[in-house]
C-alpha cells in the first residue's frame, strides 16, 4: 500500500470514527434499498408520472427547506443529541411505513408523507454528522475522514440500489421498508454510545437566526464558493429529472422491473465514484 493510500485509511484506525462510518454505511444501505422500495412501489399505486417524481421530490425537498436550520444547529447545538434525536425520528417513521404497508394502509399520498419524513430526518442528521467529524479525529487527518465519507457514501449507491431492486423484486416493497427501519438501529447504538465534544457555552453560541445570517453573509462574500454552488444548482436542477421519472423509464421505455431499476440508479453511484477517481 503506497503512503497515500495510507494516508487515506488513516481515519479508521480511531475506533469512534471506525465504528460511525461503518455504521453509517449500513444505515445509507438501509435508505437507498428503501428508496428504490418507495418509487417502484408508487409506479404500482398510481398511473401519473407526476406522482412518481413526487417520490424523488419528497425526499429531497426537506434538504432545501432545512439546510440551513440543520446547519446552525450543527453549529449551536450538542452534535451528539442532535444526531440521536435524527436517526430516532427516522426509525420511529420507518418503522410506522412498515406497518401501514403489512396492513395495507398505504396509498399515493401516504407513501409521499412517510417519504417526505423520512427526509427531513436526513436532512438534519447530514450536517451534523459531516460536524461531528472534526469532533472525532485529529486535525491532521481530518481530510481523509472526509475524503472516506464520501468514498463510502458513493460506493453503496454504486451497489445498494441493485440490491433493493432485487429485494423488491423478490419480497416486494415492505422487506425494503423493513430492512431500512432495521438499518438504523446500529447507528443510534453506536452515537448512543460515543461521548462527543463538550457543547461551546451558551455565551458563545449564536442565536438560531444570526447563525443561519453569518453562513448566508459567508457564501456571499467568497466569490469562488457562490459559482461553485450556482454550478450545482443548475446541475442539479437538470440532472433530478432523469432520477426522479427513472422508475417510468426502466419500466414503461425498457420495458423492466424493480431490479433493472436498481441497476440504473447503481450507474449514478458508479459514475460518481468514477469522476471521484479521475479528479
Amino acid at each position: 500500500m503506497s503512503t497515500s493510500e495510507s494516508n487515506t485509511f488513516a481515519p479508521l484506525k480511531n475506533p469512534v470514527f471506525r465504528a460511525l462510518w461503518l455504521s453509517n454505511i449500513v444505515s445509507n444501505f438501509g435508505g437507498m434499498v428503501q428508496g428504490v422500495g418507495a418509487a417502484w412501489l408508487m409506479t404500482t399505486l398510481v398511473e401519473s408520472e407526476s406522482m412518481v417524481a413526487l417520490v424523488q421530490a419528497s425526499t429531497t425537498l426537506p434538504i432545501m427547506l432545512f439546510a440551513l436550520v440543520a446547519g446552525a444547529l450543527a453549529d449551536n447545538m450538542d452534535r451528539r443529541k442532535v444526531l440521536l434525536a435524527a436517526q430516532s425520528f427516522m426509525l420511529a417513521v420507518s418503522v410506522a411505513l412498515v406497518l401501514c404497508t403489512w396492513l395495507n394502509m398505504i396509498n399515493a399520498w401516504s407513501l409521499l408523507a412517510f417519504t417526505f419524513l423520512i427526509g427531513c430526518g436526513a436532512a438534519f442528521n447530514i450536517p451534523s454528522w459531516q460536524a461531528s467529524v472534526g469532533d472525532i479525529v485529529g486535525k491532521d487527518v481530518l481530510p481523509h475522514a472526509v475524503v472516506l465519507n464520501g468514498m463510502g457514501f458513493n460506493v453503496t449507491r454504486s451497489v445498494a440500489p441493485a440490491i433493493g431492486g432485487a429485494i423488491v423484486a423478490a419480497a416486494g416493497a415492505l422487506v425494503a421498508f423493513a430492512i431500512n427501519a432495521v438499518s438504523y438501529l446500529g447507528l443510534i447504538f453506536v452515537v448512543w454510545r460515543w461521548r462527543g465534544a463538550p457543547p461551546e457555552e451558551a455565551a458563545q453560541r449564536e442565536s438560531l437566526p444570526a447563525a443561519i445570517y453569518a453562513g448566508l453573509r459567508y457564501v456571499s462574500l467568497s466569490p469562488h464558493l457562490t459559482r461553485i454552488m450556482f454550478r450545482s444548482l443548475v446541475f442539479g436542477l437538470t440532472t433530478i429529472i432523469v432520477l426522479a421519472l427513472l422508475p417510468l423509464i426502466g419500466r414503461e421505455l425498457l420495458g423492466g422491473g424493480p431490479v433493472l431499476y436498481g441497476g440504473l440508479l447503481c450507474a449514478f453511484g458508479a459514475g460518481a465514484v468514477g469522476g471521484g477517481l479521475g479528479a
